[in-house]
């Protein structure tokens, strides 16, 4: 460590007492159930907007271009502002509202925040299913995407915050797998509902999504606070029979000693927003930022909520759109559990960069495919060894991205930051990720019309650049409790000059750290 910097006595290994119990891992798993909200808003809206009913009462320009497909350029089928707005609206609502979660999870806890989301969630979900017009879709749509917001913004932080250290990678990943649980329910949803023959099925598709939404109300209501919260908030008893319970010991007296000193460096911050700031937290908010930012630059949103749209503009019937996108989702489900398995065994760096490169390879393979059959004129009729072997490609490229950048973007950013930033830092990581997910879902069927087959090799050039980035930047925090994480920022040959050398024993007291 250069300049003889004075670290912590509690260095990345140390581990406290307790361990994995049942009561931690239900209250996890059923935090976690705020993952299906958003997942299955990302499922629904592709398969909703591929249902012909529904185009018809809302968007008939696109339809009367879908009736004609194979004589119009299928790259272009649905290039519809209107149409593309409808899907987005969500995400620019979920950026706005993240930032408005970041005061509410700091001032009233993890907890309510999960509640409201879910609540706000449900109200979207209602207006969407009886929706009459065009208008009442948006203003549905903006409900949701606050609901989104709010979860995305306060669950990863109450999973990061109530798992043992030990196991921390492997149950904050439970999030994303409740995302991809909520893409496949959503994926079979709609291909059920698309066979109402009464035209009715989206209203159906739509509205079951108040079923997540009471699932996280009710689930998270019978929930503890964290202990960081707890502890932040001056409930010491309540914060200690907590710690005591998800621990699984009595012995807890030096993690509680840990989250009460960064608690009271905390307290000393009035402004988290100018607080983050500060030089030494430029790491964090970069990692913030980049890691969310550059998991949309895979392309892996196009795929999943625009699966239908995607597999139908390459000649697949209605039918067999929903399938093949029930397809990937089940391989996003599956493929999510060995990111649990492997985490906080391999580590995030390890899953991070290989999860790049593979994405990297099919992305190319899926882009010279589409080339081959489609050319430039976007006009072609696909066999189906031929869109066997897409469907395949377009798996594995979801698999890589399931056990790598799907979760860990969002679990890094979660267990980085000290106390008095966490809040203001996870906004931060939500409304990047909702800014790329909205401006892309917004200009991918513009894309996919004018860019046509090079688009997939757009997205695979940002994989190269994301392995890369995770290679020299990126330190690794398997097993590093949450209030310790100081001292890998310390020791990192990049980030390490950022970080003032007494920065731990400043820490540990409460003082604010002399800048460099």
């Amino acid at each position: 460590m250069a300049g003889g910097a004075m670290v912590s006595s509690v260095g990345p290994n140390k581990s406290y007492s307790g361990g994995m119990t049942f009561y931690v891992f239900w209250a996890i798993l059923v935090a976690s159930c705020g993952g299906l909200i958003f997942g299955y808003d990302i499922g629904i809206s592709g398969g909703v907007t591929s249902m012909q009913p529904f185009l018809m009462k809302f968007f008939p320009s696109v339809y009367e271009k879908e009736i004609g497909v194979q004589n119009t350029n299928q790259y272009c089928t649905f290039n519809s502002e209107t149409l593309t707005l409808f899907t987005s609206s969500l995400y620019l609502a979920a950026l706005v509202a993240s930032f408005v979660a970041s005061t509410v999870t700091r001032k009233f806890g993890r907890k309510i925040s999960m509640i409201l989301g879910g609540f706000l969630f449900l109200i979207g979900a209602v207006l969407n299913g009886i929706a009459f017009n065009v208008a009442m879709l948006y203003i549905g749509r903006v409900f949701l995407g606050v609901g989104v917001g709010f979860a995305s913004q306060s669950v990863p932080l109450y999973l990061s915050e109530m798992a043992p250290c030990m196991y921390r990678g492997r149950l904050n990943v439970l999030f994303q797998l409740m995302i991809t649980i909520g893409i496949l329910i959503a994926n079979l949803v709609n291909y059920g509902s698309d066979k109402i023959k009464a035209g009715w099925g989206w209203r159906l598709s739509l509205a079951l999504a108040a079923v997540p939404a009471l699932i996280v109300v009710l689930g998270a209501s019978f929930l503890p606070d964290t202990p960081n919260y707890l502890i932040d908030s001056n409930k010491h008893k309540e914060a200690k029979a907590v710690l005591k319970r998800i621990r699984g010991t009595d012995d807890i007296d030096e993690e509680y000693n840990d989250i009460s000193l960064a608690s009271e460096a905390s307290k000393l911050v009035n402004d988290p927003w100018k607080k983050i700031l500060e030089r030494k937290y430029r790491p964090h908010i970069i990692m913030a930022a980049l890691l969310p930012g550059l998991q949309q630059l895979t392309g892996i949103n196009v795929v999943m909520f625009y699966a239908p749209v995607l597999f139908k503009t390459l000649g697949f019937g209605n039918e067999a759109s929903l399938a093949s996108a029930v397809i990937t989702g089940g391989v996003n489900v599956a493929a999510t559990f060995v990111s649990v398995a492997l985490v906080d065994r391999k580590g995030r760096r390890f899953l991070l960069i290989e999860g790049a490169l593979q994405m990297f390879i099919f992305q190319v393979i899926v882009g010279s495919l589409i080339w081959a059959k489609f050319g430039t004129s976007g006009v072609a009729m696909v066999s189906q060894p031929y869109a066997i072997g897409v469907v395949f490609c377009i798996c594995c490229f979801v698999a890589g991205f399931a056990w790598s950048w799907g979760p860990l973007a969002w679990l890094v950013p979660s267990e980085i930051c000290p106390l008095e930033i966490r809040s203001a830092a996870q906004s931060i990581t939500v409304a990047v990720n909702m800014l790329f997910t909205f401006i892309i879902a917004q200009i991918f069927p513009w894309l996919l019309c004018n860019a046509k087959f090079g688009l997939f090799y757009v997205f695979a050039f940002f994989t190269l650049v994301m392995a890369s980035f995770v290679w020299y930047y990126l330190p690794e925090t398997r097993g590093v409790p949450i209030e310790e994480m100081w001292s890998v920022w310390k020791e990192h040959k990049v980030w390490g000059k950022y970080i003032p050398d007494d920065v731990m024993e400043t820490e540990k007291i409460g003082k604010p750290s002399e800048e460099v």
